[in-house]
């Protein structure tokens, strides 16, 4: 896998926070995002928001100012106070100069007026997603398997094992966890996203194929009721 396309697979397993109170908005734009392979949960005022950044680590927040319960100003202060602060792309419906100024000066890393163009959201969230300054993640190892975030590559015994973008997040959640076992659930929440339905099989047929890839002897066992782990 050449250069171009292992960044652009690292882009596209970022977790993605959609704050906007308007629904049909928020829900247009997560459906948008989602349809480029991003994973993409939503919350429609500034206290959802900082409830769903207190459990999960996202990549970029799209952030509306003018939210309800707390504001968006309030919200950007709050996120980059934290040593894990996402990127921040601030929605307005104001385009003034001195909106985009004052917004900045929050922390935001990038604005953008509304109305705007799905393809114009989408660049500039992975736009930020490239800036310098993210840790580089260390490449994982158990036993014969490395496993190279940044290079989206894993080896067996040295020999490339070519995943797709799921077989190769599930397998990235268990060695990170080694040796505790992973939920379903967990799988979830961590590969897919928030929106994925509770009682899909995609974990099971994901794991089922990512067995078979890595090959013999086994590396994965089922730990019945509880989830899976390395073994």
């Amino acid at each position: 896998m050449n250069c171009e396309m292992a960044r652009s697979w690292h882009t596209d397993r970022m977790r993605i926070l959609v704050v906007e109170d308007d629904r049909a908005l928020a829900g247009g734009v997560a459906d948008g995002l989602r349809r480029t392979g991003l994973a993409v949960d939503v919350a429609f005022d500034g206290a959802e928001a900082l409830l769903k950044t207190d459990v999960t680590s996202y990549d970029v927040v799209i952030l509306d100012r003018d939210l309800p319960v707390v504001h968006g100003d309030d919200v950007a202060r709050k996120l980059v106070t934290r040593s894990d602060s996402p990127r921040i792309l601030m929605l307005t419906a104001s385009g003034s100069l001195d909106d985009r100024v004052e917004g900045l000066g929050l922390g935001a890393d990038d604005y953008l007026s509304k109305p705007f163009a799905m393809a114009e959201l989408e660049a500039r969230v992975r736009a930020l997603a490239r800036r310098p300054g993210v840790a580089v993640q260390p490449v994982l190892r158990h036993g014969d398997i490395e496993l190279d975030p940044s290079a989206f590559r894993v080896d067996r015994a040295g020999e490339e094992v070519r995943l797709t973008r799921k077989e190769f997040g599930v397998l990235e959640v268990l060695l990170s966890a080694h040796p505790r076992v992973v939920s379903a659930e967990e799988l979830l929440e961590r590969v897919w996203d928030e929106h994925a339905d509770p009682f899909t099989n995609a974990p099971r047929i994901t794991m089922v194929t990512l067995r078979r890839k890595l090959g013999d002897p086994p590396v994965i066992e089922t730990v019945t009721g509880v989830g899976y782990r390395l073994i």
